[in-house]
């Protein structure tokens, strides 16, 4: 049975996102991004592709399949057939890593998934709001998220964190339980902001921001240079894939926050990608009774 060490998948992990972010911001800067509608989402929302999101997929999947080839990959941009060049990696572990992790870490291949992000944010990177830009890259474990990687390739800061081992970012030093900052999405912000205020009360701020990953950054204590809007809780209410939320679930996990549905059960990263039953996040609070003031979502 073949094995991979988890350090090395970590140090890939890192390389693809990076290399990613270089193609991310190589489109952008050129400005022909040929973007088009991918689908409607169930908001009723247009889902855009541009040559950003594709760009970025070839050179992060390729990666991967070239070093670990029976590794179980699974990017949004699947669907993309070009292919592309072969992109090849050293096989460094970078030193950062193996002070964390200085011995071998091995488990079976075909324990192993890999969700990969090449562009989350992607109405935002075409409206040039590219702060909420991040690329991802998340490595489970028998469906548990193990290794999280959150590059911001516009600021040039790259997060990453391993549960059980080591991680370049950490919890701010204090969170707000009674009336926390709810950071959502923009796209439904209404039945967020108002689901929100039933649990926390009318008063509860809430800030409206593009991308997942960026949300995740929000609950974290960031280099003052990059830091993004400062929240206590994450929330989602609605269908969302996996590859926009395991590597923020990995790197709350690291540091001893939660990633979970709207009901309090962890998100299994097997199989289909949809994620049905939203989502809280949170760090340095309670998140069981964070998750027991939320009012049912089938209340008017």
């Amino acid at each position: 049975m073949e094995e991979v060490d988890m350090r090395e998948l970590l140090a890939l992990s890192i390389a693809a996102a990076e290399e990613g972010g270089k193609m991310v911001k190589l489109v952008r800067k050129l400005g022909d991004l040929l973007q088009q509608v991918k689908e409607k989402t169930k908001e009723d929302t247009e889902e855009l592709l541009t040559m950003g999101d594709l760009a970025s997929h070839r050179v992060m999947t390729s990666l991967f399949k070239t070093s670990f080839p029976n590794v179980k990959v699974i990017s949004e941009e699947d669907h993309d057939t070009e292919g592309g060049s072969l992109k090849m990696w050293s096989f460094a572990i970078p030193e950062e890593v193996l002070q964390y992790m200085p011995r071998k870490i091995m488990v079976p291949a075909q324990s192993l998934t890999v969700w990969i992000d090449p562009l989350d944010a992607t109405q935002e990177y075409i409206e040039y709001l590219t702060h909420f830009t991040t690329t991802m890259v998340c490595v489970a474990v028998n469906g548990k998220p193990i290794i999280g990687v959150i590059h911001k390739p516009f600021n040039k800061l790259t997060v990453w964190a391993m549960v059980n081992g080591g991680a370049n970012v950490k919890r701010r030093r204090s969170y707000r339980e009674e009336t926390p900052t709810i950071i959502v999405s923009q796209f439904h912000a209404g039945i967020v902001k108002n689901f929100s205020r039933k649990a926390f009360g009318e008063n509860t701020p809430i800030i409206v921001a593009g991308g997942a990953g960026y949300k995740v950054l929000s609950l974290l204590d960031l280099e003052k240079e990059v830091q993004t809007d400062l929240a206590d809780v994450y929330v989602h209410v609605t269908y969302i894939k996996k590859w926009d939320i395991c590597a923020g679930n990995a790197i709350l996990e690291a540091l001893g926050g939660h990633m979970t549905t709207l009901k309090g059960d962890d998100i299994d990263y097997q199989g289909s990608p949809a994620n049905r039953g939203g989502l809280m996040a949170s760090i340095g609070l309670d998140h069981k009774r964070l998750i027991e003031k939320l009012p049912d979502l089938s209340e008017p």
